[in-house]
């Protein structure tokens, strides 16, 4: 392939939506306005386009960023152009929120949202047995476009389910976890491991996505 060619083959490719995929790994964001967007995830842009790292608002805010050390974990992205995103080389997946929907999205597999879309970081307290990638939570209520990110294809598990922390990427606003420890399995196996402690998700009529891969934080 000679060198225009090559230029040519890779261009980005013109659509019509503010949130598309360029490929199956890179977000395209058509910007007019902002976007929220995870701090770091920024490839690429053209146009007039400036950052700013944001937190959760107000001293609320403030608290959870000293406790989890992750309050910075988005950024504001302002201007018009396009932006381009990607994670680490993970899948991206495109959601849409419609009014009042609410999607609460492990905080290491956000990617970016609308501004449109109300958000906050959640303590996950209540299963600070289970690691779950960190101990936070990006919660979304709609309106308005969500893109995450999983390690390769997802499935969509209707809830009740267990899952493992470390393969749970996100579940819907109308069921929450809570940590499920199975002696048996962690004995099974001879080691500590993410089968040993499970997210139980209890409630009816809700999903949890989860990813074929888990993500093992530090010292884990």
């Amino acid at each position: 392939m000679d060198l225009d060619e090559f230029v040519s083959t890779h261009a980005p490719s013109e659509g019509g939506e503010s949130f598309e995929l360029e490929n199956s790994k890179l977000l395209d964001v058509a910007l007019d306005g902002s976007v929220m967007a995870k701090a770091g995830s920024m490839v690429g842009y053209t146009g007039d386009i400036s950052f700013e790292r944001k937190s959760a608002g107000g001293l609320t805010g403030m608290l959870k960023k000293k406790a989890t050390g992750e309050g910075d974990v988005m950024m504001q992205a302002t201007g018009t152009g396009h932006l381009y995103l990607a994670d680490q080389a993970k899948e991206v997946q495109i959601l849409e929120l419609d009014a009042g929907e609410e999607l609460s999205v492990n905080g290491n597999d956000v990617l970016a949202f609308e501004s449109s879309v109300n958000w906050d970081i959640k303590m996950l307290t209540s299963i600070a047995g289970a690691s779950s990638g960190g101990l936070f939570n990006v919660f979304l209520e709609g309106p308005g476009h969500v893109a995450i990110t999983t390690h390769g294809e997802p499935i969509v598990l209707q809830t009740p389910a267990k899952t493992d922390p470390n393969a749970t990427v996100a579940w819907s606003g109308t069921v929450s976890p809570s940590s499920n420890r199975d002696i048996n399995i962690k004995g099974l196996l001879g080691r500590s491991s993410g089968e040993s402690y499970q997210l139980e998700f209890a409630g009816e009529g809700g999903f949890v996505i989860v990813q074929p891969f888990e993500e093992v934080g530090p010292g884990e």
